[in-house]
């Protein structure tokens, strides 16, 4: 009962009284008699409480998401950031916290190799669409929903690794929730991510300034270790484009129809920069160590 969620239920608490969870009658449990059920897909959602969440993904961008990065587009970046994460976790397997998970892409990359084989997975995200991909990804990955702007439904000093892919950062909980060895890794795009799409079909561009504003959202918690630069070139045809788009927050802000007349005056296939910044950081208490 519970699929994969069995193997990371002692690692989270309630949301609402931070007491341990155990599985029991479908849902997850305290000893406060708070519950929460268990999806037919096999994930739970520990998101409570009367404020809105954080902007969650439609069914139609996991989808779309679920679509591009299944076909391979973005192997090469999984195969750094697994590289990275199983370097940092214990020769054993431990934890690995994906925090904005989305489908589970990139965790399942990193728990299907190396010290991966025998670690477990989180994968933490605001959208239940989300989650219910997440659930049925590869590896010993359980499926939560949750809030990264809130309290992480996670023990303390219970990871060994968290990984964060262009999702929202909160230091203070990362810090909660990783070992004293422990090691946040950070995927965000660069400034010249998708070129040629981001300049002609009028996409959201990256801030110039945003390296700066992820070191200010660790400042306190977290140095920065080592930091990689990935860029690679993407051959996609229409529906790749369309996808692509689709997937991300760009999404939200353009008219379907016009987007794919747009798309269809690009050629085929038109030639796309994927660039990253993949950022390690340790815990700050380390640092001096």
């Amino acid at each position: 009962m519970g699929g994969v969620l069995g193997d990371v239920i002692e690692l989270l608490v309630c949301p609402i009284c931070r007491g341990a969870l155990t599985l029991a009658g479908g849902a997850a449990r305290c000893a406060g008699g708070h519950g929460f059920d268990v999806a037919r897909q096999g994930y739970v959602s520990l998101l409570v409480g009367s404020r809105a969440p954080g902007t969650a993904d439609s069914a139609e961008m996991v989808a779309a998401r679920h679509d591009f990065l299944a076909a391979g587009h973005y192997d090469p970046l999984a195969a750094r950031l697994a590289e990275a994460v199983r370097a940092a976790l214990p020769d054993a397997g431990g934890v690995v916290l994906d925090a904005g998970a989305g489908t589970g892409h990139y965790l399942s990359a990193v728990l299907t190799g190396g010290a991966g084989e025998t670690s477990r997975g989180i994968a933490m995200d605001v959208s239940k669409h989300a989650a219910r991909r997440a659930a049925r990804a590869r590896g010993r990955i359980g499926a939560v929903v949750a809030d990264v702007w809130r309290p992480l439904p996670v023990r303390d000093a219970a990871v060994d690794v968290v990984v964060n892919v262009f999702a929202p950062r909160n230091g203070p909980e990362f810090a909660r929730v990783l070992r004293p060895e422990g090691r946040l890794v950070v995927v965000t795009p660069a400034p010249d991510h998708l070129e040629p799409l981001v300049g002609r079909l009028g996409l959201l561009s990256v801030d110039e300034d945003k390296e700066r504003r992820v070191g200010e959202s660790l400042r306190g918690g977290f140095t920065e270790v080592e930091r990689r630069h990935e860029e690679f070139v993407l051959e996609l045809g229409p529906d790749q484009v369309a996808a692509v788009v689709g997937m991300g927050p760009s999404a939200w802000h353009h008219d379907p129809g016009a987007l794919r007349t747009e798309i269809e005056a690009l050629g085929d296939p038109v030639r796309v920069r994927a660039s990253f910044h993949l950022s390690i950081f340790q815990p700050a208490l380390r640092s001096s160590l």
